[in-house]
């Protein structure tokens, strides 16, 4: 199966590919080669960046694909740029959306692919949900064959899945207190990227996906303020947490503030039956208190990526000093 990524260096797509390659799958990937993460070993490169039709056009010439994964298109004008690149191209095309496109806040406690589009909060999640329309569109109107899949909050041992990022384990390690927003007791499900990659390279070339939308996270359910203590733990210290109201959060952060509202700040426990369904195999098995402690031995071993956030630094002192007490 030969299979052309989008992108091909990024959180989720990195481990996709290493599993896509490891099986066996002829792998091509397209990108701008300026990530900080080194390109698939065993995968062929093709430099170019998607954003100018015309040149990728030409790169690609009259090569076709078993499979087309887009991991960067954001907004509906990447859509049509793909569209327009891959019809007659490829027997699948799979676009990578997001688990924030959900209905936010739930109305529901379990999430499934059924539950409806709509987050009124955040600019981002409003745009996949466009590129989402637009697939669906080309679907039913030219039978476009579109896979859908939506992950959730991904992470690797290269990232820490918390707003601030490495900031917040240095403060830590500090003594500082960090912040978790609301009461720390809101459900969150996090998915390590080699776990996400089982059930995604099962997808590749499954005609039973087609016109399908799809999510893959973990099973494993967390409160913010197990994240936040998982972290801690890890890096051999306790958390000393200080909650604070995400709208005050937001006042003080716009980003900081959408993300939030627009997503973390409700709690979301997704079902897993249907990717279960689509790809047998597929289990998360990765806990957090695994996946933490790969994050906190690769930022010791990387001292270059640590790097501290100083605005955000200030920021959280800023918000601590104004609204936070701290939780005993």
């Amino acid at each position: 199966m030969k299979v052309l990524f989008i992108g091909g260096t990024g959180t989720i797509s990195s481990a996709c590919g290493e599993l896509a390659v490891a099986r066996g799958i002829d792998l091509v990937l397209l990108n701008r080669g300026q990530s900080i993460r080194p390109q698939t070993a065993n995968a062929t490169v093709l430099q170019g960046d998607i954003r100018d039709k015309e040149a990728v056009a030409k790169l690609l010439n009259d090569m076709t694909f078993d499979v087309v994964v887009d991991f960067i298109a954001f907004a509906p004008e990447h859509i049509e740029t793909d569209l327009a690149l891959f019809r007659g191209r490829t027997k699948q095309y799979i676009f990578i959306s997001s688990a924030s496109a959900y209905q936010t806040p739930p109305l529901n406690w379990l999430t499934t692919e059924s539950t409806p589009l709509r987050n009124p909060f955040w600019h981002y999640s409003r745009q996949k949900i466009a590129c989402e329309e637009l697939l669906t569109r080309a679907y039913r109107e030219e039978g476009f064959p579109v896979t859908i899949v939506r992950p959730s909050h991904t992470y690797a041992p290269t990232s820490l899945p918390v707003d601030g990022g490495y900031t917040i384990l240095n403060r830590m390690r500090a003594g500082k207190k960090v912040v978790v927003h609301g009461d720390g007791t809101s459900l969150w499900t996090l998915t390590h990227h080699r776990d996400f990659a089982k059930g995604f390279v099962g997808l590749l070339g499954n005609q039973h996906a087609l016109g399908e939308a799809i999510h893959i996270t973990s099973d494993e359910v967390l409160t913010w303020n197990q994240i936040f203590e998982t972290i801690a733990e890890a890096a051999g210290v306790n958390a000393n947490i200080v909650h604070i109201p995400s709208e005050r959060i937001a006042e003080a952060d716009a980003d900081w503030g959408a993300g939030l509202l627009g997503d973390k700040a409700h709690s979301m426990v997704f079902d897993n039956t249907k990717i279960k369904r689509l790809v047998p195999d597929y289990v998360a098995t990765i806990p957090f208190r695994q996946g933490a402690a790969e994050i906190v031995a690769w930022h010791d071993s990387h001292p270059a990526a640590q790097k501290v956030n100083e605005a955000r630094d200030q920021l959280i002192d800023k918000l601590i000093a104004t609204y936070g007490q701290a939780k005993h």
